[in-house]
């Protein structure tokens, strides 16, 4: 039920970044909230997760190693996993297409906007890869609420 007035109260923005080729979508969950929404969108898929790297405390953790002291991310992960249907649809039209594998979402936190999460994914060129790219939005937009 919580779920439900989450999605029912979400506001959203969805922004295509054309020079940073990636689909983002900004929603006022929270961080968790989105996580678990990822989480479940891509088992409903019937798919499963490879990997979760966890980005944000990685960069947390050796910022002042590196010289740093900025904090990029109050939380930030990419899920790795992948679709033995449309990944074997899109190597039979191109096995150069195996670069892509396993297909990544990630969900962040910036400092300056700790009230916004951000999730989104990179794009893929046009052609077959349309169909990962469906996938992917699919899944972000079921994360967050958006599916229809």
């Amino acid at each position: 039920m919580k779920r439900l007035l989450a999605s029912l109260a979400l506001s959203v923005a969805a922004s295509v970044v054309s020079a940073s080729e990636m689909i983002t979508y900004d929603t006022d969950q929270t961080f968790e909230d989105v996580t678990f929404g990822l989480e479940n969108a891509i088992l409903d898929a019937g798919l499963v997760i490879d990997s979760v790297s966890h980005t944000g405390d990685m960069l947390e953790r050796t910022k002042g190693d590196v010289g740093s002291d900025v904090t990029l991310f109050l939380n930030a992960e990419i899920y790795s996993f992948c679709s033995a249907k449309v990944s074997r649809e899109v190597m039979e039209a191109d096995p150069m297409n195996i670069i892509f594998c396993p297909y990544d979402i990630f969900v962040f936190v910036r400092p300056d906007t700790p009230e916004t999460t951000t999730i989104g994914f990179r794009t893929f060129p046009d052609g077959p890869m349309d169909q990962v790219e469906e996938l992917l939005d699919g899944i972000a937009k079921a994360a967050i609420g958006l599916s229809e």
